[in-house]
């Protein structure tokens, strides 16, 4: 059955007072993933005049007209009073409505399709307010707007407390790697130490152009497609499917082979992909490096880790020093100076890893059942 939808004009109103005083208000922000944060500005906005800016009292909306459609959207519960960039849009809610509903409201799939249309088409995409109040939402009672609330709080609640869990995970590998291996930017077990061009080969793949992809062949990995595959949280949980793209077979270049590494070379640098057993691919030319052929003296796996730890990567950051793009080269890659440990610590070390992978796997399942059902009731609750 058709939910009955009204305007959120009728529940929500303009507000839009200044500190002209220029008071020592708390300076805020509010982003897609925080929501109301102080950490997103420099420390140089305290010295600014802020006569100009937004007061947002308690229990009060504020969202970025340009990013709302990307969820920079939040009710303040903070402090009793923030201000924010004049730029913002802030209104206030009617007690007919909870705020918590509202937000996960404009933070759903429903929510941010009618932002997008409703913003389409005018400067940058902005959301005015007039826009946002001709928006519907669900005609339901204060009581079933709370019962949704407490649910979806609740699987919210979870599903951070399964991603800690696998921060976790993650920061006991690293505790192990320098327990085992020592600290990789001081070298503090005196390992012998090699240039990464010579304990492995270093490449890419080659160019391929836009009127060479077709509708079959190979599949055809960008550098989006492959951290969306390490973001899964485990890297051969399966649950990533990347955008159908194919190379035919004579186009296609370089695929990696069991156990070569992806590195990224564009945006973050420096992230690895072990390449499994099932990974049938070509990568894009110039945003990924690829190693491959170790010798006996190093593992794949010693080599993944590596690139994880802020002793190595400040190797990593000292090569950027001049750039005004981010990049790292073959050649870059080449010059990288590698702590070779004895290859049975670096078994032991991979043995340790194993035995976690199988935890985090547990803790992965639990965390896709739990965001499935989030974003099942989400859509039953708005759609």
């Amino acid at each position: 059955m058709t939910q009955k939808r009204v305007p959120l004009g009728n529940f929500v109103a303009e507000y839009s007072v200044r500190n002209n005083s220029n008071e020592d208000i708390p300076v805020y922000s509010v982003t897609n993933s925080q929501g109301f944060c102080r950490e997103y500005f420099g420390k140089e906005v305290a010295s600014k005049d802020k006569t100009t800016y937004k007061i947002v009292p308690y229990g009060y909306f504020a969202y970025n007209p340009s990013r709302i459609n990307v969820g920079s959207v939040d009710w303040q519960r903070c402090e009793a009073q923030v201000i924010v960039s004049p730029l913002y849009n802030v209104f206030s809610v009617s007690d007919e409505l909870d705020r918590q509903f509202l937000y996960y409201f404009l933070k759903s799939s429903i929510g941010r399709q009618m932002i997008r249309a409703k913003a389409a088409g005018s400067v940058r995409d902005n959301l005015k307010l007039d826009m946002l109040k001709e928006m519907t939402i669900p005609d339901s009672s204060l009581d079933d707007q709370r019962h949704c609330v407490a649910t979806l709080d609740n699987l919210q609640y979870l599903i951070e407390l399964r991603k800690k869990q696998l921060n976790e995970l993650d920061n006991l590998v690293k505790a192990r790697f320098v327990e085992m291996f020592g600290d990789p930017e001081f070298n503090t077990f005196g390992w012998d130490t090699e240039e990464l061009g010579t304990l492995c080969d270093v490449g890419s793949s080659k160019r391929i152009y836009q009127n060479e992809q077709s509708q079959e062949g190979i599949p055809f990995w960008r550098i989006s497609d492959l951290i969306s595959k390490m973001d899964t949280g485990v890297a051969d949980s399966g649950l990533f499917i990347p955008e159908e793209r194919y190379v035919e077979l004579k186009n296609a270049g370089l695929v990696p082979t069991t156990g070569d590494i992806l590195v990224t070379s564009r945006g973050t640098l420096g992230r690895c992909y072990i390449i499994k057993d099932e990974d049938k691919f070509y990568f894009q030319d110039g945003m990924i490096s690829w190693l491959s052929s170790y010798v006996d003296g190093i593992t794949p796996l010693y080599l993944q880790y590596l690139f994880t730890m802020p002793g190595f990567r400040k190797q990593i950051d000292g090569m950027q020093a001049g750039s005004t793009v981010a990049y790292l080269s073959i050649a870059m890659l080449k010059k990288l100076r590698v702590m070779v440990p004895p290859i049975k610590t670096q078994n032991c070390f991979a043995l340790f890893v194993e035995q976690l992978d199988k935890s985090k796997v547990v803790v992965q399942k639990a965390l896709d059942e739990a965001q499935t059902l989030f974003d099942s009731l989400m859509q039953q609750y708005f759609g």
